[in-house]
């Protein structure tokens, strides 16, 4: 039986990518490695990988926690950044405007 946070991974790949392989592409972890997480259990595998998997899903360790925990509320804390023209420089504008259209792609592939 798996761990409840192997199998919240597993239900958050499984509804925002076509398949796991093109996840662990996305995250740069072989498909085997992430085979490997998902069968032997989240808890037995690197740091290293747990945290690319969950920077992969929009998530942090500590919102895994709290997903796989029985509390009722399952849904990840979203964090908003709010910026103000005047305070950037347009390089840091234009890195701000890349970063925003990749959240979006990301979005778009959900």
């Amino acid at each position: 039986m798996k761990d409840k946070r192997t199998e919240v991974v597993e239900k958050l790949i499984d509804k925002s990518w076509s398949s796991k392989k093109a996840f662990a592409e996305s995250v740069d972890i072989p498909y085997t490695t992430l085979r490997s997480m998902l069968q032997r259990g989240i808890g037995n595998a690197s740091v290293n990988n747990v945290i690319k998997v969950c920077k992969g899903l929009g998530i942090t360790t500590e919102e895994l926690e709290r997903m796989a925990s029985d509390k009722e509320d399952n849904t990840p804390i979203t964090i908003a950044a709010h910026h103000d023209g005047d305070e950037w420089t347009e390089e840091e504008l234009e890195e701000i405007e890349k970063f925003k259209e990749y959240l979006r792609s990301k979005r778009d592939k959900q």
